[in-house]
Order: C-alpha cells, then structure tokens, then sequence
C-alpha cells in the first residue's frame, strides 16, 4: 500500500508512535574525519539486539536517486548501497545479528504488480533518453540559429541505467550479492564494532520477498525454546507494510527505521534573485549583484554541493500496539478481550484498503478513513460475532462476512460522500484560481500571459503515446492486437526535426509574423479512442521540439510541459467518470465497463468476490504463516463490491491452496520484465519477446492502456496488462535453456542463506571445529555460543580460510578498499524449520516483560472517547461536522453557530455524540431527551435538520448579528429550548452542576470586538477545550451538560463535563461550567 498516504494517516491518528532519530555523525577537523567510535553506547537512550535490513529499501535509492545525481558506474552504485548501509548500522548498532534480505523470487501475487510496475519503469527510462536527445538538438539548434558552430558540440547521450535490473537473476543481482559479501567481511576485518555481531546475507537467489524472508527467520527464531521474549528488534525499509508485519510477529520491542518521506531538503525552493536552490527570496545570503544563475547552473551547483543529510524517524510498535489496544476494546464485546488477536483483526482489515496482491475495494481508500470505518463496523459488530475474526493466521469466513455486509449497507453513501467532497474540492480549486488569475491582472487591468505548468493529465500521458479507452476492450485479444499495430504504424509518420521546426517557430518570432499552425492531422493516422470518449490522436513519445508552439514557454525535455492554459475536461483536466459511481446502476456499468459482461450477469461478480476472499486469506498466511503458495494470484484489475460477497461461510482457508513451487529466475524475469528491457535477460531468452512469430509475443506489448478508473493521475491508474499463461510461458522458454551458457545456468538456480562473523566471535571455534577439523557437512548452532541464534550450518563453496579480500567490482582506483586478510568466516546457513506442532501463534512468549507504557490515563481515555463516538468521517464520528445542521464559518474562525452541525450527531446517525435518535444521548438516545412523540418527524430526514418545535418555550433563533446583553444568560435568556426539562432550582442541584446560572449555547456576535477574535477573552478558547478535555455533555439535545447521558468528569476543575460532540446547536458542547457559554466550536 501506499507508503506516505499509509503512514502519514499512522503518524496523525497516533502520534506518538513516531519520533526523531538520534544519529552521531564523523566529525570533520580541518582535512581529517574522525570517525564515530560505535563501540560506545547508543545516542538513542537504548541498545538494539538484531537489525533486519530490507535491501531493496536502499538498493533503489542508491541506484537511482531523486535528490542527487545518478552514479555512472554499478561499481559507484555497489559504494554507495555500503556507504548508506553503513550510516543505517550507526544508528541502531545491533549488538547480535544483522539481517540483510535482498527480493528474490516472489510468489505469483506479487508478480502481477512487479509487472505492472516494471513496464511503467521501462517506458520512463526510455521517455528520459528521449528527452536527452531531444534536449541536444534543441540546444544545438539554438546555436545555429546564432550562426555558432555546432560541429563540436555533438554529444553522446549517455542512456539511463535501467532499474528494471534490480530483479532476480541479472548480472547486477550477481553482483550485488557478491559485494554485500565482500563488505561485511572486510567491516569484520576492519571494524572493532563488528566483533561481536553475526550477518546473515539472502540474497536474490533465494526465493521470497525480502520483508517476508525477515519475517520467516523471526517465527523460526521464536518457535524455539530458548529464543529471548525480550529481543529488540529494528527492521529499515520503505514499504509501509513492514509496520504491519512487525505487528503480526507478536514480539513487543520491535521497531521500523526509515528515512522521513515528509523532509524538505529545499530542492524545489529557488531563489528569483540568485536564481539558486535550496532558499526563497526573503532568505537569500547571497549579494544583489544582478547576476542570476540559470537553470543549468543552479542544477549542476546544487548536485555537486554538500547538503544536510536526510533525516530518520522510529515508528514504535509497542506504542502503537498501546493505542490499538484501546481502540480495539469496545464494551459491546461478548468474547473474552485477547490483545494479540485485535491485533491480528486491526491488520487483517488493513488488507481491504490496499496491498501489493490485491486492488483495493471501490468503496475503502485510505484517504477516506477506509480503516477507520471498518474498524468502527468491526466494534459495532462485537456484539453479535462470538469471537475474533482471525485466529493464527486464518480468518474465519463467516465474521469476514458479517463485516463486508456490514460495509455492503452503507457502500452507496459512501459513493455518495466522496462524490460531495471532490465537488467540494473542485469547486475550492475553481475559486483560488480564479482569485490567482485576478491577482495576475495587472495595473491597465489586462491579464498576465496564462501560462503555466501542466498537471499530469489523461492528455498529458495521450501525448505520451498512452492509449486510453474503455477498460472492458482490453479484455479481449483482438482489441490488444488492434491496439498493438496502431502504436506501431504511428513510427511511420512523417516528423520534421527538431532544428527545422525549432527554426521556423524562431522565424516567424523575429520576423514579428503568427507562428505557423501544425499541421492537421491526416487522415490516415492512427486515433484512438480515450476514456473520456473523445478521439484523440496517438503520438510517439512525450512532448517533441517538433510539437513546441513557443520556444520560449519553458525549458525543453521536462517531463510536465508548459502549455497555455486552455479550458480542461471536467473543469479538472480527468476524462468524464462513465461508471458514476454516486448514480444507481453504478454496479451494472462497473462490470459492463471494467469486466466486459452483462450487467445482469449476477454469477459473475459472485465469483470474483470469492476469488477475492481466497486472496484475503491468501495475504492474511503470508504476513502471519508465511506464503500458503507460490501459485496463486487474483485474475483481475479490479476489485468486486463489498454487496457481491454472498456465502463465504462455506470457505475453510486451511484447504484453499497448494503450496507449489517458485518460479526460477529466469522464469520471473520472462514473466515482469518488458521487451525494452531484455538486456538483463540472457540472450537466448530475447526473441522470444522480439520475434512476432513468438508463442508468447503478446506477453510484452511496448505500449499499453492506462485506466484511470476514478483517478486523476495516470500514475494512479490501473495498467491493463495480459496475465501470463504460466504454462505457455514455461513451455517457450523450456526450447531455450540449452542454449545457455554455464554461468548463466548457474544465476538461474536458487541458492542458500550466508553466515558471517568474526574470528574474534564467541561462535568461531564451534564452527571452525565442526566444519573444517572434523569435516561435516552440516552442523548445529549451540545457541548457547551463538547468543541464542538457532539454525543448521554448511560449508561455503567460495569461502577459503585467511585469503585476500579483493572487491569483486572494478572502483576505478577511487576506492577506500586495501587488499586485505579476511579475518572473518563465511558459511552457509539454513533457519529452523517450523513444523505445524510449532507454528507461529498469536501470543505473548512466556517470560515477556513488557515495556513502560507511553501513553498517559488521558491520552488511553481520549482515544477510548473517540471510539464511543462512532462514525468514519470527521476523525471517525458519523459523517462529518461538529453539530447538527447549516455548518457557518467566518473570517473570524468561529465555526458552527447557533445552527450549525451535521456531523457528531445527527439524524439516525447510530452512534453519534447527540441529536435525533441516535445511539448515544440526544434526543431518543440512550441518554438525554426522552423519545420523541409517536408521530413527530423532523423536518429534514438525513441528518442536517433544525430543532423540531417543542411547544410553548420554543422560539425561533435569533437574527443574525443578536449579542446578549452582559450578565444575561443565552439564546432563550437560559430557559432550556425545544420543550427540554427545566434547569433544577439552586438548591436542588447536584454539586458537580455549581450554583451559577446555567446558559444554553447562546450565539457568539458574528465578530468579536476591533475585528479580532483574539482581543475578548469570550472569543478565546482555552487549548485544553480545543483537544476535547473541556466542554458541555455527550448528547443531550443541545450538548448541554444538565441533560446529557452521563455526569461530567470531576478531575479537571470547574469546566463542566465531557465535550459534546453532537445535538442541534452543539458541535464541542455547551456548558462549560461556571463561564458563560455561547455556542459549540466558536474558539472564543
């Protein structure tokens, strides 16, 4: 899943689950560094006992970075993956076990997105040579038309190095593998605060995702008996799914290491008087001299300067296992109240919103609060489910279905609600550009040239050469074929070069005539049609000097062009959205459309929902068991709805899948990698993806569709892609393998786990004894020696005692590498092999002791507070809003007055904080008003509706800009509204309700005294009342303490009680004690 949205939505419902880590850096004095002595004491206050290290996680950024220029050599790749390596050790300094997991082969659900991935991949490098060489002649022509000489300034464009090399079984793997090797035994050789610690190295040719690989040496480790409950562990990766796989290993001291995504390194800051990144105008420190650094300039300046390095943050697990245990704690529980396996149904509904095996459900998105809403159906549903949804790994089908019924209901609102807020979010973004084009109007009133930079659109990937049309075409073989011949009949086009074309646009500039109009389009070429249902011409590639209208409008070979503004399809540049899910029949038009069948075709959509429920606990094992099969993947782009999953009871996860067996290598390479990137794959392999007379050509199409389905961003969208036919494939490639070679038959088969350490380590002698006096060839660890490391050993075939350590990659002599003596031992290492009698449980280790709570009595009850609330919207309560109806804001940020609301309440709303039947106070709640008469309807049914008339006492609101009078009491002068029951006199209250008069959410003046809400004292409002510590009741028909469901909290002074989240006229609450009150969420 998403890795910002994902963790940003972590670090801001549960903050303190995040913090700064602490790093110690080599100190520079004069020309020398002193290094950092990692033999001391960790700066972070605490001593870790095993890293995991999920190699690709740095792999790609050091191959292909974002902020810096790219190494030229793999060589410079190979130094860089061991310089941020080894920034990753001084942080954490594991004093056992490092774990270095490299993505081997990965199971057949994970390819499909490999796929995906990869073809994206492919077609960006290929874009940016595109955009070099088009950039030289641009350039170029730019000269000639000076009359400069450009004979010697032809350049070789160097070709971007192909990330797509990162995949089992290329040379680069190989050597990656050999590297990793090489360094860690010359750290053995060289470092002191190495001595002591054990590396394990899986590299690519051992089958498994790296992440998964870490998890499976975990349970290993933890089946045993004499493995420590009390392990700390680190794991450093970029995928957000390690928080969820840390969490499903049960073990309480783990933590993620990873670097902070949200970090500004000021790169896309550029001053306009230096012209210089990394600062702003207002902080430039350089002299006004009127010299300004062109782009090029700046962009060179910037790389070959030193910058602050990136920083890194924790994510804690025992911190968020805390703030989980409360919000997975609802009182409504029949079953007894198991943490660990809470744990295991909170990850379990993580899956629904997105994995990296299966698409979401149309209804869920993370930026929706999908997670919160399941988790709030998941409480609700406590009452009725006899126990929790998983056990060890295995869902039970029957609550899985009681929980997608549950979504089935509310889905269509959903819809609904999202289709609000995207108008909503429209209609804002018309508004700020239209008030950014009137602040570019200038003095004579006439506007400034609309140029500007060009979102990612449908029309900026059309222009690419991607072809969009209707995704339900792409299911059938005939409509690839068509689609495949017109991407190649377009090459046939005649194209004028860039200087021709540059030229004549420069011509008509200077020679003050209209520049030329392109030429239309002839009839012969090639359209298609778009998602929008438009024809739009198909060109090659993206944006060629050929297709510049003004050489001036910005700099050439960017990948988002400058263009005119010019009027946008659907006011937002996305294709029109033809399944409108926000309409009835949005199921029928999303299987006509997405899976071209009939709408009526109701057998269908039943199939694929239970093909998606075998992937939900397909993906439920591998986080918690490991993979249940190396064979299995869900057969779709899109996901079904949640109403399609009927008779899932009858499913026994146990007994859905056969294990099977990795595809080799070479297999996995023929069935992700596109044509454009076969020079990673042996060459007797290659024709197989060129030849159109191939059996399995159609597996690699160079151009393919994008379906935005929904989204904005073509990045967004789903890549229509053939699934591969695993039999077909594995029968072209079988007429192949003789013809290989014997070192690349040897990059094809799977190898074993390396061991390393220390001669000076505890274990040497055992092993060295066992395995090279004695001659055996298979040893077992004492883990008493190993410091409770458990597994078998073999002898390494490439390690030769006390030989010299030569880097297997050539530096150019640009190296901190001395030949040297290896002092440490390599060997080969197999993990315990779990049986079933020992599988991974959901449990605590006997002997835990767990870790000092983080969290505070207050922060526990404020989250357990949230939860009674309910709802998904409006950080999880009912729908949004703070009140009951007509939701008013001014300058003055005095939100929700007098009639204002509609969110933490509301009509029906089932578990808001007050107002009309709902199920927590408000009227004809479980506390507060009474039911309301038998025949009383409100005058708006669905939520935003105004008090209904409550006979003699009710009186309509006041007009707007009504202040009362000082000393006088609310709306009402205090006498309780809508017919409530009178305040009690004085002398019949209750102590907590004090003797002060007592004042019903009277309006605020519609602004506060000298046009600031910050100068009166009745317009402040304290922070503790902000954070919901303060407040009037939790229901009750205005909020209002007196009548709300339960007394108010006596441990923080006078304030009053609980802060109301609901009611008509309250969003926060009304009484506040003895101040006087005004309204709900007013700031005063």
């Amino acid at each position: 899943m998403g890795v910002p949205a994902m963790f940003r939505w972590l670090s801001q419902k549960y903050p303190k689950i995040v913090s700064t880590v602490q790093e110690e850096l080599p100190k520079k004095v004069g020309d020398a560094v002193i290094p950092v002595d990692r033999t001391g004491p960790n700066p972070n206050g605490e001593e870790f006992d095993n890293l995991y290290l999920d190699m690709n996680g740095i792999v790609h950024p050091c191959s292909h970075p974002e902020d810096k220029p790219a190494p030229k050599t793999e060589a410079d790749m190979m130094l860089a993956i061991f310089e941020y390596t080894d920034r990753v050790l001084g942080m954490v300094r594991p004093r056992k076990l490092l774990y270095m997991a490299v993505d081997g082969v990965a199971p057949r659900a994970k390819m499909n997105q490999q796929r995906s991935r990869r073809f994206r991949s492919a077609k960006e490098a290929k874009e940016k040579d595109e955009e070099r060489a088009e950039f030289q002649k641009i350039l170029n022509s730019q000269k000639a038309s000076r009359g400069e000489d450009i004979t010697s300034l032809e350049q070789v464009v160097e070709k971007t190095w192909d990330s797509n090399a990162i995949t089992p079984g290329t040379p680069f793997m190989h050597l990656l593998a050999e590297s990793l090797q090489y360094w860690c035994a010359y750290k053995f050789t060289t470092d002191p605060s190495w001595k002591d610690m054990k590396v394990i190295i899986s590299d690519a040719s051992v089958p498994g995702e790296g992440e998964h690989k870490i998890m499976n040496f975990i349970r290993s480790q933890r089946a045993m008996p004499t493995h420590d409950p009390n392990t700390s562990h680190v794991i450093y990766g970029l995928d957000a799914d390690l928080i969820m796989l840390s969490l499903a290993t049960h073990e309480p001291y783990f933590r993620v290491l990873r670097e902070d995504v949200f970090y500004d390194s000021g790169k896309d800051k550029v001053c306009t008087r230096c012209g210089r990144k990394g600062h702003i105008r207002t902080n430039c420190e350089f002299p006004d001299d009127g010299k300004k650094l062109t782009e090029e300039e700046a962009e060179e300046e910037w790389a070959t300067s030193e910058h602050q390095l990136k920083p890194f943050i924790w994510l804690h697990t025992n911190i968020l296992r805390e703030y989980l245990a409360v919000e997975m704690d609802t009182p409504k529980r029949t079953f007894k109240y198991d943490l660990e396996r809470s744990l295991d149904d909170w990850v379990f509904m993580c899956f629904f919103v997105g994995n990296d095996f299966l698409p979401h459900l149309p209804s869920l998105e993370i930026r929706d609060q999908g997670i919160d809403l399941l988790i709030s159906i998941w409480r609700d549903l406590a009452a009725e489910m006899d126990d929790y949804v998983t056990k060890d790994g295995f869902p039970d089908m029957r609550r899985v279905q009681q929980i997608l019924s549950a979504l089935a209901i509310r889905e269509a609102g959903i819809f609904k609600k999202r289709k609000e807020v995207q108008d909503r979010q429209a209609a804002n973004r018309a508004r700020r550009e239209a008030q950014n084009k009137r602040q570019r109007t200038d003095e004579n009133g006439l506007s400034a040239p609309g140029f500007k930079r060009a979102k990612e659109t449908t029309d900026t990937y059309t222009s690419a050469g991607i072809v969009f049309f209707d995704p339900k075409q792409a299911q059938s073989k005939e409509v690839r074929d068509v689609h495949k011949d017109i991407m190649h009949t377009r090459d046939a086009q005649a194209n004028k070069s860039a200087a021709a074309k540059l030229k004549e646009l420069m011509k008509a500039k200077a020679d003050g005539t209209s520049v030329p109009e392109p030429e239309p389009t002839p009839a012969s070429e090639p359209v298609s049609e778009s998602a929008s249902g438009t024809d739009t011409p198909v060109h090659l590639g993206k944006r060629k000097a050929d297709d510049i209208e003004d050489a001036d409008n910005g700099t050439p070979g960017r990948n988002t062009p400058i263009v005119p503004g010019s009027p946008k399809k659907n006011g937002d540049g996305t294709p029109e959205d033809t399944i409108r899910l926000w309409e009835d029949g949005y199921e029928e038009r999303y299987y006509e459309q997405k899976f071209g069948v009939a709408p009526n075709d109701i057998a269908f959509r039943n199939k694929v929902a239970r093909q998606y429920a075998e992937g939900l606990c397909w993906v439920l094992a591998y986080y918690m068991q490991g993979c249940p099969s190396w064979t299995w993947y869900f057969p779709h782009h899109y996901a079904p709805f949640a109403a399609d999953f009927v008779g899932l009871e009858d499913m026994d996860p146990r007994k859905l899948f056969e294990k099977g067996k990795p595809f080799h290598p070479y297999e996995q390479l023929m069935g992700v990698l596109p044509a454009a990137s076969n020079h990673a794959i042996p060459e007797p392999f290659r024709i197989l993806m060129e030849d159109p007379n191939s059996s399995i050509v159609d597996f690699y199409p160079e151009d393919f569709p994008i379906d935005l389905n929904g989204k904005k961003f073509a990045w967004q969208g789903v890549a229509i892609l053939p699934f591969i036919d695993e039999n077909r494939l594995l029968a072209a490639m079988a007429t192949k393998y003789p013809e290989l070679s014997d070192d690349e038959r040897k990059r094809n088969e799977f190898g074993k786990e390396t061991l390393m350490f220390s001669q000076e380590c505890s274990l040497f002698d055992d092993v060295e004894k066992a395995l090279y006096r004695k001659g055996q060839q298979k040893h077992r660890i004492d883990p008493a020696k190993s410091r409770a490391l458990h597994g078998d050993v073999e002898p390494h075939d490439l390690f030769v005692m006390d030989s010299q350590l030569v880097p297997p990659f050539d530096a150019d002599g640009v190296t901190d590498f001395e030949i040297t003596q290896d002092r440490s031992m390599r060997v080969y290492y197999e993990m315990p092999t779990v049986t079933s009698s020992r599988a991974h449980k959901s449990v605590l280790l006997e002997g835990v002791k767990l870790p000092k709570p983080a969290l505070n009595p207050g922060e526990a009850e404020s989250v357990r507070r949230s939860n009674e609330r309910g709802g998904f919207r409006g950080r999880g309560r009912g729908g949004g809003g703070r009140g009951g109806y007509n939701d008013r804001r001014n300058n003055d940020n005095m939100r929700n007055d007098y009639q204002n609301g509609g969110g933490r309440g509301g009509h029906q709303n089932g578990r808001g904080g007050g107002s009309w039947d709902n199920s927590r106070g408000g009227y004809g709640g479980q506390g507060g008003y009474p039911p309301p008469p038998p025949n009383f309807a409100p005058p708006f049914p669905g939520g935003n509706f105004p008090p209904p008339p409550g006979g003699a006492n009710f009186f309509p609101p006041p007009p707007p800009g009504w202040v009362p009078p000082p000393g006088v009491g609310g709306w009402q002068g205090g006498a309780p509204p809508y017919g409530a029951p009178p305040i009690p006199p004085v002398g019949q209250r209750p102590a907590w309700m004090g003797n002060s008069n007592q004042q019903h959410g009277a309006p605020p003046p519609r602004q506060a005294p000298n046009n600031s809400s910050l100068r009166d004292e009745r317009f402040y409002r304290p922070a503790d009342e902000l954070l919901g510590r303060s407040g009037g009741g939790s229901g009750g028909y205005q909020g209002s303490n007196p009548y709300s469901d339960r007394p108010p909290r006596d441990d923080r002074g006078n304030r009053g009680g609980r802060n109301g989240r609901g009611g008509h006229r309250s969003g926060g609450g009304g009484h506040q004690g003895n101040r006087p009150s005004y309204n709900s969420n007013d700031y005063r």
